[in-house]
C-alpha cells in the first residue's frame, strides 16, 4: 500500500497524522506481531488486543456507522471533476431559473412568483411551451439543432435584459435573450456552426461585467447598519469596477475557455448580431496538456484566467481585449455608431502545481488528487483603507468515504488557495548589478509574478457550489446536505455563523438562517443572495428561503425587531441599487405582515437608509416624481404586502398603492406615445397608428372612471356627518381619529390627495387627459376635413379617445383645478410652518445664518415625517387640520356644484378593481373577469380547467376548458402575461406589430408595480 492510498488517522487535537505503510509495519514489528509463536502469522491487525486481553469482536463495531454517499452524489462528484463546466441550474438576475431536463435534451423556466390565489411566494412548475430543446418538438419554441451531446451548463450574463449561454458537452454555445418575459426566450445566436469536437468542450465561462455610467466605475454598496444607542445609522460605500468591458454600456459579452486551450469570445455587433474571435492560450501536445478547469474574472482592466491541466498544473495568464474602436473617445461616440474588431493578447503570470501537500497533510486516496471546483477572485479595495487585497485562487479537492472500506473516515473537501502577487522584484546576484548595459546605465531587475500558497481549508463536508458574493468580499460554499457557509473573502475565517446586531450588512446577522436538510447536487442562489434553488437527488428543484427563527412574531420587540428591519431593509435597497428581483426578499418579510405596523415601520427603514424623497408639496413639475424609481418600491411592497388573492379584498394601504403605481404607469404610457425620442422621431409616431390610439384611450377611460369615483368618495365624506364631526370638532379634539375612521372605511380617496406625492401623480394625470383631449379633436378634424385619407380605423381610435374624456362625469379640468388649490393651501401651511420654526430658532441665538439653516433643516425633516405618514395611511398632521377643514367647507362644496352627484353614485367602476366587498368580488369571480393593466379593458377567463387541460397546459391551473392545451399545442390561442409580484394581467399580442406600438408597448417590459412578467394561458394561475 502506497502512501497515496492510505486512509488519514486524526490525532487527539483533530489534526492530521501522516503514518505511511513503513511506519505500520514498524509498529508491527515492535507489538511481534509478525513474529508471534503459536498464533496464524496472517492474522489482521484489528483481531489482535493490543493489551494481552482476548478480541470479543471487531474493534471498529462499536463506532457510529458512517452515511455512505448516494450513487447520485458519485456521479456529481464525477462530473465536477472531469469538465470545469457542468452548472445545469442557475438564476438569473431578473428572477429566471433555468435548469436542464435529466437527459440534457431541453430546458425549464421556472421563476418566483405570487399566488393568484392568496399572494403567498411559491416556485412556479415549468410551461411546456416555452421549453428549450435540444430537439423541434410540439412545446418547443426555441429549438436547437438535435445532436447526440446533451446539454450540461448555463450562464446567466448580468446584463438588464437577461442573455443565457447554453453549452452542451461538445463546447457548442447558443445564446437565448429573455426580453419581454422570464419565460419566453428568443434566439441571439444559434450554435448550428459550431464545430462537433470534444476537444472545444467547454472547461470554463465568464460574463464580461457591464460599464457604469458618467465614466465613474463604481458600484455603491448599502450598509452595512450600525446601531447607535436604539437605532440604526445605514452606511454607504463605493467599490471600484473593474473591466474589461463591452464598449456598449448596456451589452456584455461571453467568453470560454476549451480543453484545448482556446478563449473564444462572442460578442454583439451593433446590428445585434453575435460575433466571435479566439485566442489560443496554451500549445497542446499531449494529453497531459489539456485543461479540464478554469476560471475567469475582470481584474485591473484585464481577464485574469486560472487554468488547471491534466498533469495537475495550476496556470495564471492575463488576457487584454482590444476592442478596435476608432481614435475619438469611445464614450463619446452613440452605441451602434462603430464595428467592434476586438483582439486579445495574452500574458503569462505564474505557473504551480495544483496538488500540493503541506506539513501535516495526508493524501487520502486517489480522489483527494482530483479537482472538483476552481475559482478565481479579483483584487479588491477595502472602502475605509483604500488597501489593496492581491486576487485569490480557489480550488477545492474532495474525498467521499466508500462502501467496505476498513478505516472509518468521514467525506471532507479541502480547499487550497493561493494569492496572486504581482511585480515582485527578482533580487540579482552582486556581480550583476556591476555589470552594465551598452550605453553605461546600470542593470535593473526585471519584475515577475509568483503564486503564493496560503493554508487549507478542511471542511468535513462535500462542496457542491462555490458563490462569491457583496461584490466578492464574502465566499459562500454550499454542501451536498443542504447547508451552506460563509467565509470571509480574505481570511477564510466563517461569518455570519451568528447574531451580530451591532453591525448588520446580512440578514444572518439580525437571526435569519437557512432550515434544510435536503441532500442535494447542485445550487443555485438568488440575485439578492437571501434564497436558492438546489438541485435534490431525485432531480427536483426545490426553492429555499431564509426564515425567521421564531413563528411568534408579536414577541418581536426592541433591539432584535430593529435588526430584522435594518436587515430587510438593506436586501431591499442594494436589489433596487443593483436592479435585480428583489422577489425573494418579498417573500421572506411576508410573514411579518401579520405583526401590526410591521409594514409601516419597513417603509420608513428603508427611506431612512437611502434617503428617499417622498415630499413633492413644492414640487412644480412632474417629471422627478415619475422617474423616482425608489418610491416605486416602497408603493410596490405596499401594494403586494397587502394582496391577498385576485378575488380578495385588499387592505388599505394596498388600494392605496395599487391605485398610485397605476395613475403613475398611465403617465408614462401617454408621455412616451407623445414624445418619440429624436433619434426615432423622423421615422416613428405611435399616435400615427391605431392600435397605440385604441390602447391609450383605454387609459383614458381608466383615468377619468378614477376621477369619479375619487370625487364620488369624497362627496360621501362631505355627507358623512361623523366625518365631518371629526374635522370640525372645536381645538381638534377628536382630529386624531380621521386616520382609524377612514381605515375601517378602507376610504383612501382622502389620503391620495392629501399626499403630496400621489398628488402630483394625479396632477400629471390631468394634464395627460386634456392634452390627450386636444390631441383627438386636432386629428378628429383633420380626417373629417380630408375625407380622401384612407385612416378610417385611425380616425374611429380617435373618436373613442375623445369620447372617452369629454364624456367624463367629473371635468377633468376643474378636478385639476381642486388639485391645485389644494396644493397652494398645503404650500402655505408648510409656510407657515417654517415660519414658526425659525422664530424660536432666532430665540436659541447665533449667527442668523446658522438659525436659518437649523431652521430649514429642521421644518424639512417635520415635512418628511409628514408626507410618509400619510403615504404609510395615517392621519394627517395635526398642521393640516385647517387645510383639511378647508377643503370639506369650502373647496369641495364649490367643486360639486359643478358635477352631478347622482350620476356619480350610479356609476359603474369594475374597470378601477376597487370595490372589495364580498358581493362584488364573488360576482367578478364567478364571471372571471380581470383587466388589463395596459389597454384598460376586461378580459375574460375562465375559472378552472380540467386534469387533462391542466396536464396539457403544463401544469398551469385555471386556465379556461381548452385553452392551456391549445396555448400549449400553439394553435394561436392569446396569451396573457400575468406579473409575478402583485399577478396583474396583461394580454400579450400578436408578434407582427407596428414599430410604434412595439415602441410603446416596451415600457411595459415591467408590470407597473415593477414585477417583472411570465407567460401564462389566459387567466391559469
Amino acid at each position: 500500500m502506497s502512501s497515496h492510498e492510505m486512509p488519514i488517522l486524526l490525532g487527539p487535537d483533530g489534526d492530521a497524522m501522516n503514518i505511511d505503510a513503513s511506519e505500520i509495519q514498524g509498529i508491527q514489528a515492535i507489538d511481534g506481531i509478525d513474529g508471534m509463536q503459536g498464533m496464524d502469522a496472517t492474522m489482521a491487525l484489528d483481531e489482535v488486543d493490543l493489551f494481552g486481553d482476548p478480541v470479543m469482536e471487531n474493534a471498529l463495531a462499536g463506532l457510529p456507522s458512517r452515511p455512505l454517499p448516494s450513487k447520485q452524489l458519485l456521479q456529481r462528484l464525477d462530473e465536477l471533476r472531469t469538465r470545469g463546466c457542468c452548472q445545469t441550474v442557475a438564476w438569473s438576475r431578473q428572477g429566471t431559473i433555468a435548469s436542464v431536463s435529466k437527459d440534457g435534451m431541453s430546458i425549464d423556466l421556472r421563476f418566483l412568483r405570487c399566488s393568484p390565489e392568496n399572494g403567498d411566494w411559491e416556485l412556479s412548475s415549468p410551461n411546456p411551451s416555452s421549453v428549450i430543446s435540444l430537439s423541434s418538438g410540439q412545446f418547443s419554441t426555441i429549438p436547437l439543432a438535435a445532436a447526440g451531446a446533451p446539454i450540461v451548463h448555463l450562464a446567466w450574463a448580468p446584463t438588464g435584459v437577461s442573455e443565457i449561454a447554453i453549452i452542451d458537452a461538445l463546447g457548442r454555445i447558443a445564446i437565448v435573450t429573455f426580453s419581454i418575459t422570464l419565460n419566453r426566450p428568443f434566439p441571439a445566436r444559434k450554435w448550428d456552426a459550431d464545430p462537433v469536437d470534444d476537444l472545444h468542450a467547454v472547461v470554463g465561462c465568464y460574463w464580461l461585467p457591464l460599464s457604469q455610467p458618467q465614466n465613474r466605475q463604481l458600484i455603491t454598496q448599502h450598509g452595512p447598519a450600525i446601531l447607535a444607542g436604539n437605532e440604526y445609522r445605514y452606511t454607504m460605500s463605493q467599490s471600484p469596477v473593474s473591466g474589461p468591458w463591452h464598449p456598449n454600456m448596456a451589452k456584455s459579452a461571453f467568453l470560454c475557455v476549451t480543453t484545448n486551450g482556446l478563449l473564444k469570445l462572442f460578442f454583439p455587433q451593433a446590428n445585434t448580431r453575435t460575433e466571435e474571435t479566439a485566442l489560443e492560450l496554451e500549445s497542446i501536445t499531449s494529453s497531459d496538456d489539456l485543461i479540464t478547469h478554469a476560471s475567469l474574472c475582470s481584474d485591473r482592466n484585464t481577464l485574469l484566467i486560472a487554468l488547471a491541466t491534466a498533469s495537475r498544473q495550476l496556470r495564471v495568464v492575463r488576457v487584454a481585449i482590444h476592442w478596435g474602436l476608432p481614435p475619438a473617445d469611445p464614450k463619446s461616440l452613440p452605441p451602434g455608431s462603430f464595428t467592434l474588431r476586438p483582439s486579445l493578447k495574452e500574458i503569462h503570470v505564474a505557473v504551480t502545481s495544483w496538488l500540493q501537500y503541506g506539513p501535516g497533510q495526508s493524501a487520502l486516496d486517489t480522489s483527494t488528487a482530483q479537482l472538483s471546483h476552481i475559482e478565481v477572485l479579483p483584487s479588491t479595495v477595502e472602502p475605509g483603507t483604500q488597501t489593496s487585497t492581491p486576487p485569490v485562487i480557489l480550488t477545492v479537492r474532495s474525498y467521499v468515504p466508500l462502501e467496505g472500506s476498513t478505516y472509518h473516515q468521514e467525506a471532507q473537501s479541502i480547499i487550497d488557495r493561493w494569492e496572486v502577487l504581482g511585480d515582485q522584484q527578482q533580487a540579482l546576484h552582486p556581480a550583476f548589478e556591476q555589470l552594465g548595459s551598452k550605453n553605461g546605465a546600470s542593470a535593473s531587475a526585471p519584475t515577475t509574478n509568483r503564486l503564493r500558497k496560503l493554508e487549507s481549508i478542511v471542511v468535513p463536508k462535500i462542496i457542491v457550489a462555490i458563490s462569491p458574493m457583496q461584490l466578492g468580499k464574502v465566499v459562500c460554499f454550499s454542501f451536498s446536505d443542504g447547508t451552506v457557509q460563509y467565509r470571509d473573502r480574505s481570511t477564510m475565517n466563517e461569518i455570519y455563523h451568528e447574531e451580530n446586531t451591532n453591525t448588520i450588512m446580512s440578514p444572518h446577522q439580525a437571526g435569519f438562517q437557512f432550515t434544510n436538510d435536503t441532500p442535494c447536487l447542485q445550487v443555485a442562489f438568488s440575485p439578492t443572495n437571501c434564497s436558492f434553488v438546489q438541485l435534490c437527488e431525485d432531480w427536483t428543484l426545490k426553492w429555499v428561503k431564509m426564515q425567521y427563527p421564531t413563528d411568534d412574531l408579536d414577541s418581536l420587540q426592541g433591539i432584535p425587531q430593529r435588526a430584522v428591519l435594518a436587515a430587510l431593509s438593506i436586501a431591499m435597497t442594494t436589489a433596487s441599487g443593483l436592479q435585480v428581483s428583489c422577489d425573494d426578499v418579498l417573500a421572506i418579510i411576508r410573514p411579518f405582515t401579520q405583526k401590526r405596523d410591521f409594514v409601516n415601520l419597513l417603509i420608513k427603514e428603508m427611506v431612512k437608509s437611502v434617503n428617499i424623497n417622498v415630499d413633492y408639496s413644492e414640487e412644480a413639475h412632474h417629471d422627478q416624481l415619475v422617474r423616482n424609481v425608489q418610491l416605486q418600491m416602497c408603493l410596490s411592497v405596499l401594494n403586494h404586502l397587502g394582496f391577498h388573492g385576485d378575488f380578495q379584498p385588499r387592505s388599505f394601504h394596498a388600494k392605496f398603492a395599487m391605485l398610485a403605481l397605476n395613475v403613475r404607469n398611465i403617465v408614462i404610457l401617454v408621455t412616451i406615445a407623445s414624445n418619440t425620442p429624436g433619434r426615432v422621431k423622423e421615422n416613428l409616431n405611435p399616435l400615427d397608428e391605431p392600435d397605440v390610439v385604441n390602447a391609450l384611450a383605454g387609459c383614458a377611460v381608466w383615468a377619468v372612471d378614477l376621477l369619479s369615483w375619487l370625487t364620488d368618495c369624497l362627496f360621501g365624506l362631505l355627507n358623512d356627518s361623523h366625518f365631518i364631526t371629526l374635522i370640525t370638532t372645536l381645538e381638534g379634539k377628536r382630529y386624531s381619529e380621521i386616520s382609524e375612521y377612514l381605515r375601517s372605511k378602507k376610504d383612501v380617496s382622502l389620503h391620495l390627495l392629501l399626499c403630496s406625492s400621489t398628488r402630483g401623480f394625479l396632477s400629471a394625470m390631468c394634464r395627460r387627459l386634456i392634452h390627450l383631449e386636444a390631441v383627438s379633436t386636432r386629428a378628429i378634424q383633420y380626417y373629417e376635413s380630408n375625407k380622401a385619407a384612407p385612416r378610417q380605423e385611425l380616425y374611429h381610435a380617435y373618436q373613442k379617445m375623445q369620447r372617452s374624456v369629454s364624456s367624463s362625469l367629473v371635468k377633468v379640468q376643474e378636478f385639476d383645478k381642486l388639485l391645485g388649490s389644494l396644493t397652494a393651501h398645503v404650500q402655505a401651511t408648510y409656510k407657515h410652518g417654517l415660519n414658526t420654526v425659525m422664530k424660536s430658532q432666532q430665540q436659541g441665538g447665533g449667527p442668523p445664518e446658522q438659525q436659518q439653516q437649523r431652521g430649514e433643516a429642521f421644518w424639512k425633516r417635520m415635512q418628511t415625517v409628514f408626507e410618509l405618514d400619510m403615504l404609510l395611511g395615517q392621519g394627517p398632521p395635526p398642521v393640516f387640520q385647517s387645510v383639511v377643514k378647508q377643503f370639506f367647507i369650502t373647496s369641495l362644496p364649490e367643486f360639486r356644484n359643478k358635477t352631478d352627484p347622482a350620476k356619480l353614485f350610479f356609476a359603474n367602476f369594475d374597470l378601477l378593481e376597487v370595490d372589495d366587498d364580498p358581493v362584488s368580488l364573488a360576482k367578478k369571480k364567478a364571471a372571471g373577469k380581470y383587466v388589463d393593466v395596459f389597454k384598460r379593458v376586461e378580459l375574460i377567463g375562465g375559472s378552472k380547467a380540467t386534469a387533462s387541460e391542466a396536464a396539457n397546459g403544463g401544469g398551469e391551473k385555471g386556465a379556461a376548458p381548452g385553452q392551456a392545451a391549445a396555448a400549449a399545442a400553439g394553435d394561436g390561442v392569446t396569451k396573457w402575461r400575468r406579473c409575478v409580484r402583485c399577478a396583474a394581467v396583461m394580454e400579450d399580442p400578436n408578434t407582427n406589430l407596428k414599430p410604434g406600438f412595439t415602441f410603446v408597448l416596451a415600457q411595459q417590459r415591467k408590470c407597473s408595480c415593477g414585477g417583472n412578467w411570465g407567460m401564462t394561458s389566459k387567466a391559469a394561475p
